[in-house]
């Protein structure tokens, strides 16, 4: 809590009157994500482009944020565990969604099922933006390109997906 009132330029004591827990805390944090990240996917998703598209899309319209919610991968495996994994079902869900309709398509690669792939897309997006807070070197341009090279698709084509993103 107090890593959090630092950050926020408050003292600890104003964080736990708005969050009497660190539980509190991080639920409040992840529904956060949640919604936007399903807002932002449930967009994605009813598009007519191609998976591979989509998910480029999906990667330049969360980088902004990413840097927020980048924590909650490494909580989800920590004593919040259970508690984030439940709320983010939902946006585990349209990542696989996603995921199976570029497998589906041939767009995508099939070595592992779609669940589990996106999951791994996903870290790497995750993983990157906080290496991009640290060291400022890698942009969506990166995470879009190192994400869908993981997803199985061909690099010039996830250049080329990437544009001109920074």
């Amino acid at each position: 809590m107090g890593d959090v009132a630092s950050a926020a330029g408050v003292v600890r004591r104003t964080v736990y009157g708005h969050f009497p827990s660190r539980l509190d805390l991080v639920r409040t944090l992840t529904e956060r994500a949640v919604a936007e990240m399903t807002a932002v996917l449930t967009e994605v998703n009813a598009s007519d482009a191609e998976a591979d598209m989509a998910w480029a899309e999906f990667v330049a319209r969360v980088w902004p944020v990413a840097h927020r919610y980048r924590v909650l991968l490494a909580l989800r495996r920590g004593e919040y565990g259970e508690a984030i994994h439940g709320l983010l079902g939902p946006v585990d869900e349209l990542l696989a969604d996603l995921v199976q309709r570029g497998q589906d398509n041939d767009v995508f690669a099939q070595h592992l099922l779609a669940g589990i792939l996106s999951q791994v897309a996903y870290g790497v997006l995750f993983a990157i933006a906080d290496s991009a807070r640290s060291n400022g070197t890698f942009g969506a341009r990166a995470a879009t390109i190192t994400t869908l090279l993981m997803l199985g698709v061909p690099e010039a084509r996830a250049i080329a997906l990437a544009g001109d993103q920074p």
